[in-house]
């Protein structure tokens, strides 16, 4: 691995460790987790190694292939976060160190093995180093435990308003399974797929970068529980604070009754939850059965309901999605993501996969030729995630 040239590089050692975590896709279930839905998603064969060592005096040192600069700071002493692309590190250090003591550092080098954008690169970032950091103090993790760490990191170091989705994926993802995830109690199923006919996933990157701390995720989120802060005034459900509403205390029969009386942007993001909602459950049956079809069928209606009602995604991505659709050999597909900017993903017929690699590659160049070579087309397996990448060890 490059990072770990990079590492002996920069200490003039080789490193002791190397952590992985995967990236993830989300055919369906997006913009639901933070509101306590349910998500179908899978790990796949790509995501981000850390090449690491400890460090005996408490001090982290990171470095990234992917990012400028070097970050430290003190296992006992993480400062507010300064902005910079190792926030989600200095979030892990600290949401770590409530749970368990630590008495070592660690120094490392980060390698990403995709680009950056819609693929869930920071929780990948967390994850890996948070079993390395887990690793060098002898903590060991169960999964839940690592993805609560995670989230914690994420949500209320970082100050993003994210569920558990991404986090869950990476951690428990197996080979070959849909992970059918409710996010109300954290109770999952691993679904083996049992297509008649093989498929792929395929990763349209856009060439823009994605961030969700420079996007409207939040605001999303936020229009999504004044909604649902609004039904249950309306309907004369009790409620507490506004931070504590969520979409999963509200009936659909209740949202009906009311959802006329919302402000469109409100009513608009009530909606994508609650259809995507029942998306999820008829997707999962769907994957059951065998039926590749009916679940990407219902991928692409995601796809269209996260620009439509959730109102997400660049002008770029929106014309990759209108582009997979429009393209023989795709069963669905979507923004993957929070859907700002980023990439699509896609389930693919194998067969087909050099035709359509061409074939979006040509339309959407020709729309947008100033992205040519930032644009890029990637084949992915579905992958385990870190619990059994890391079996015995967490």
């Amino acid at each position: 691995m490059l990072c770990e040239e990079r590492f002996s590089e920069i200490y003039g050692k080789d490193p002791e460790g190397l952590s992985f975590s995967p990236y993830r896709i989300c055919p369906i279930g997006a913009h639901s987790d933070h509101n306590l839905g349910k998500i179908t998603g899978l790990a796949i064969n790509y995501g981000i190694h850390f090449a690491y060592r400890p460090k005996k005096n408490g001090v982290v040192e990171v470095t990234s292939l992917q990012f400028p600069g070097r970050a430290q700071w003190h296992i006992r002493e993480v400062p507010p976060k300064p902005g910079d692309w190792a926030d989600y590190l200095r979030g892990a250090t600290w949401a770590l160190s409530k749970k368990h003591p630590l008495s070592l550092g660690i120094c490392g080098v980060f390698e990403g093995s995709l680009p950056i954008g819609g693929l869930s690169s920071s929780a990948a970032v967390i994850l890996a180093f948070l079993s390395a950091l887990a690793a060098v103090n002898r903590i060991r993790l169960a999964p839940q435990e690592l993805i609560d760490i995670a989230y914690d990191a994420e949500k209320n170091y970082v100050g993003i308003n994210v569920g558990t989705l991404d986090q869950s994926c990476e951690v428990l993802s197996r080979k070959d399974h849909l992970l059918y995830l409710d996010c109300r109690d954290n109770r999952y199923e691993l679904i083996p797929c049992a297509f008649k006919k093989p498929y792929q996933i395929a990763i349209f990157f856009s060439g823009l970068e994605h961030s969700l701390a420079g996007s409207k995720y939040n605001m999303r989120v936020d229009e999504l529980r004044a909604g649902v802060y609004a039904l249950q005034a309306f309907s004369g459900y009790e409620y507490g604070k506004f931070k504590d509403a969520n979409a999963r205390d509200v009936s659909w029969s209740v949202y009906q009754a009311y959802k006329d009386r919302l402000p469109e942007p409100w009513a608009k993001r009530c909606e994508h939850w609650y259809t995507e909602f029942q998306r999820v459950e008829a997707g999962a049956e769907a994957w059951r059965r065998g039926d590749l079809e009916e679940y990407g069928r219902l991928s692409f209606e995601s796809g269209w309901s996260s620009i439509h009602n959730w109102e997400s995604g660049a002008p770029e991505q929106i014309r990759l999605y209108e582009i997979m659709r429009e393209t023989d050999g795709i069963y669905g597909g979507r923004f993957s993501g929070a859907g700002f900017k980023g990439c699509c993903m896609a389930l693919i017929d194998p067969e087909k996969a050099d035709s359509i690699r061409g074939h979006v590659g040509r339309a959407y160049l020709s729309d947008f030729p100033h992205l040519e070579g930032k644009y890029s087309f990637h084949l992915c397996e579905s992958a385990d995630g870190v619990a059994y990448v890391q079996e015995g060890t967490l």
